[in-house]
C-alpha cells in the first residue's frame, strides 16, 4: 500500500504540520461576570513559536462567537507555526450573561482586556497545555479579529473609543502586540447608520488616529450592510484613517464571512467559497509572518501573486 503524502501548500506557505487543540484553559478574572475560558491550538513540534490572539465576532450564531469558532483560521495558523489562543468573550451567547450592563451587549472594553490578561498569564497557559511549556516566543505576538473582533483587535492596536456613557476616551492599546489583522472591522461614525449608532454607540465612536501598530485590514467588495452603513468603504476606515504602516486587502466578490472563515460549513456564510477561504488563510498568514519576522519574504511574495491575479487588490502605506 502506498503511504499517503501531505500535499504542500503553495509558496511561500510551508507544508502543514500536525496540531494539538486543548480546551478549556480557564481563569477567574476579577470584575468579569464569568470565568475567562480559552482554546489553545499549537503545532505539535517546534520551539520559539509566535502567538496569535484571535478575537471572535458577535453575530447571531451560538457557538461560532466563542472559543469553538473560526476553525478554518485557527487550524491553518497553528498548522503553519503559530500558537493560537481564542478566548470566549463575555458577549458570547454561549455564556448567557446579562447584556444590560454599562457596556451593553458588546462588552467592548472587557474584550481587549481579555487579550491583555492572556498575555499577562502566558506562563500559566504554557503550564496548562500539555507539551507547550517553554515553546512560546513572547516577543512575537499578533492579534486577529473578525467583525466585532476586528474592533477589539483595533483597540489593542491603538484605536481609541469615546465611551458613550462617560464621554471619556478609552485607550486599551497593548504594546506587546506587534501586528494585527482586522477582518471587516467597524468603521468610523462618518457614514454609520443611525440605527447602529443607537444600538451600539461604542462602534461609531472610534478614533483611528492613534492606531500605530502595523495592521492588515481585510474587506470584501460585497460586504455592504445598510444596517451598519451604506458607504461601500466604511469597513476600510481602519486603513484610511490610521497612520502607517498599514495594508488593505480588498477581496473580490467577498461578503462578511470571506467565504467561510468563521467555521467549517457555517450556515451564516452567504458567500461560501473554499477557494476564498484558502486565499485568505495564505494571505493573512504571510502578512503576519513578515510583520513578526522582518527578514521573511512571505508578504512580498503574496503581494506579487495578488497583483498578477483576480482575487482582489492590496494597497499599503
Amino acid at each position: 500500500m502506498t503511504e499517503p503524502t501531505v500535499k504542500p501548500d503553495r509558496p511561500p506557505v510551508p507544508v502543514a504540520t500536525p496540531i494539538l487543540s486543548f480546551s478549556p484553559v480557564t481563569f477567574e478574572v476579577p470584575g468579569r461576570q464569568a470565568p475567562l475560558e480559552m482554546r489553545v491550538v499549537v503545532p505539535a513540534t517546534g520551539d520559539r513559536l509566535p502567538v496569535i490572539l484571535l478575537s471572535h465576532g458577535h453575530g447571531s450564531s451560538n457557538f461560532i462567537a466563542s472559543m469553538r469558532g473560526y476553525g478554518p483560521l485557527v487550524d491553518f495558523y497553528a498548522a503553519h507555526g503559530f500558537v493560537v489562543i481564542i478566548p470566549t468573550h463575555q458577549n458570547s451567547k454561549t455564556l448567557g450573561l446579562d447584556t444590560t450592563g454599562p457596556e451593553g451587549p458588546l462588552f467592548w472594553t472587557s474584550r481587549p482586556r481579555d487579550m491583555s490578561f492572556i498575555i499577562d498569564h502566558l506562563d500559566e497557559i504554557e503550564s496548562a497545555v500539555p507539551g507547550l511549556a517553554g515553546r512560546i516566543d513572547r516577543s512575537r505576538i499578533a492579534a486577529v479579529g473578525h467583525s466585532l473582533g476586528g474592533h477589539t483587535a483595533a483597540m489593542l492596536a491603538g484605536m481609541r473609543v469615546k465611551d458613550p456613557a462617560s464621554g471619556e476616551d478609552v485607550d486599551l492599546s497593548e504594546p506587546r502586540i506587534k501586528a494585527a489583522v482586522l477582518f471587516s472591522p467597524p468603521g468610523s461614525g462618518n457614514g454609520a447608520s443611525a440605527r447602529i449608532a443607537d444600538l451600539y454607540p461604542a462602534l461609531v465612536n472610534s478614533d483611528f488616529s492613534g492606531m500605530a501598530t502595523p495592521c492588515l485590514v481585510v474587506t470584501g467588495d460585497k460586504d455592504i450592510n445598510p444596517m451598519f452603513s451604506e458607504r461601500a468603504d466604511w469597513r476600510a476606515d481602519g486603513y484610511h484613517l490610521a497612520p502607517g504602516p498599514k495594508a488593505l486587502l480588498s477581496l473580490a466578490d467577498a461578503g462578511h464571512i470571506f467565504g467561510g472563515i468563521s467555521g467549517y460549513d457555517a450556515a451564516e456564510t452567504s458567500d461560501e467559497s473554499p477557494d476564498r477561504v484558502a486565499a485568505v488563510q495564505r494571505i493573512t498568514w504571510a502578512y503576519l509572518r513578515s510583520a513578526l519576522y522582518a527578514d521573511d519574504p512571505a508578504w512580498s511574495t503574496i503581494r506579487r501573486e495578488i497583483e498578477n491575479g483576480s482575487q482582489g487588490r492590496i494597497e499599503s502605506k
